[in-house]
């Protein structure tokens, strides 16, 4: 793995909190219980010696690639994708929803368990919510509604933000009965729908009242409101730091501060643009911001393991800068170019954050990325399927 950054991004004393970080999750998931004998039997399949973190990234590979080829169809979001490429979709997204399940499992199963995996399980989320949310869009065809996608799109990040902040704030990541297995699987059946009927169906009118695209949005507006009002009651007793702060001792309010520093701008630049850029190339407008809010989501995932104070600013919104000052001095590039430098820079400084974080935690953890660092006789079966090291961990939370 390359190294990026001269100096560290995480202190020592970071370090030493993240190890003794210990993994909290509670979650009323209403098709989680229904998942589980597929999910036990899909791991049971999976070789001992693969790494927890190879599973997630494969299926994150996957889904991205398979979102992509929709975006190549329809970067815009109003042209009609290829029916076999929305299959190709829901395909991906369930491959990624059934690996993403199992990564904690196969950790448990290895006795492999690390903060490093909750980190990187996290990370991937991340960057597939910007990916999934999209990719639904271009399923419905939003792009006749430009407002209505980028509402859509930012309303998924947002949220993703807000169940790490609450976690950030009282030290348990939480799921609701509807949250995002069940939003994965509404993706699912949408990209199912559009690959039989054909993506025209979603612009067919109902009731007088608006498209079934509108429909959706409306729904899926409706959800985002629930699960937002029950992450606001979760502040009503305050944070589990000391008088009611954060797990590092700050203000639970103080995240609001980074995450706007992204939608805010989005916003901005969205209504001000002369040319029309979110409206004319709305996939990479997405994809750009996206990234940037998984860089964020991301570095407040590290604050919450590292019981350290989020940084506001973050070199990530260089990119949206690009766009603002090019706006400011009266579109002097072609916008359509910013906006891809704009995304190449936040790809770029997403990754080499990601990669650094996790080089600087495998070598304080002396363990790797994608490989399980012990031989393969230790993890020889007994006749209960039980390993070694297992049983000499089996006390350890899967990550």
């Amino acid at each position: 793995m390359m190294q990026f950054y001269k100096e560290k991004i995480l202190s020592p004393g970071q370090l030493k909190r993240l190890s003794e970080h210990k993994y909290s999750c509670s979650s009323s998931s209403l098709l989680d219980s229904y998942l589980q004998p597929w999910w036990d039997w899909l791991v049971s399949k999976v070789p001992l010696w693969l790494a927890p973190n190879l599973i997630t990234i494969v299926g994150l590979i996957i889904n991205i690639a398979t979102t992509l080829i929709l975006v190549y169809y329809s970067p815009d979001a109003k042209a009609e994708p290829p029916r076999w490429a929305c299959f190709l979709c829901a395909l991906g997204l369930f491959i990624y929803q059934s690996l993403d399940s199992i990564d904690g499992k196969q950790a448990r199963r290895t006795g492999s368990s690390s903060p490093l995996g909750e980190l990187f399980d996290h990370g991937c989320d991340s960057v597939s919510t910007v990916f999934v949310a999209l990719s639904a869009c271009i399923a419905v065809q939003l792009g006749n509604y430009p407002s209505w996608m980028f509402f859509q799109c930012f309303c998924a990040m947002t949220l993703f933000y807000c169940a790490h902040w609450q976690s950030y704030v009282s030290g348990s990541l939480r799921f609701g009965k509807i949250d995002v297995t069940e939003a994965q699987f509404t993706i699912i059946s949408i990209h199912l729908t559009s690959a039989i009927f054909g993506p025209k169906i979603w612009m067919t009118e109902i009731f007088g009242i608006g498209t079934m695209s509108q429909l959706i949005s409306g729904i899926f507006y409706s959800g985002f409101l629930f699960v937002f009002i029950e992450f606001i009651k979760s502040f009503s007793s305050g944070g589990i730091g000391k008088n009611g702060s954060t797990i590092a001792g700050t203000s639970v309010l103080s995240p609001i501060i980074p995450f706007s520093l992204v939608v805010v701008p989005a916003y901005i630049i969205y209504r001000k643009s002369a040319q029309h850029v979110y409206e004319n190339h709305p996939a990479l407008y997405i994809l750009s911001f996206g990234m940037v809010a998984a860089k964020v989501t991301n570095r407040l995932v590290v604050a919450h393991m590292t019981k350290n104070e989020m940084e506001y600013l973050d070199t990530a919104l260089i990119g949206p800068c690009m766009l603002f000052l090019n706006q400011y001095f009266n579109f002097f590039f072609d916008e359509y170019y910013v906006l891809w430098l704009c995304f190449i820079w936040v790809t770029f400084d997403f990754l080499k954050y990601s990669s650094q974080v996790c080089l600087e935690i495998c070598n304080h953890l002396k363990i790797m990325l994608f490989r399980i660092p012990y031989s393969n006789e230790q993890t020889n079966l007994d006749k209960n399927g039980t390993t070694r090291l297992q049983r000499s961990k089996s006390t350890k939370k899967h990550h």
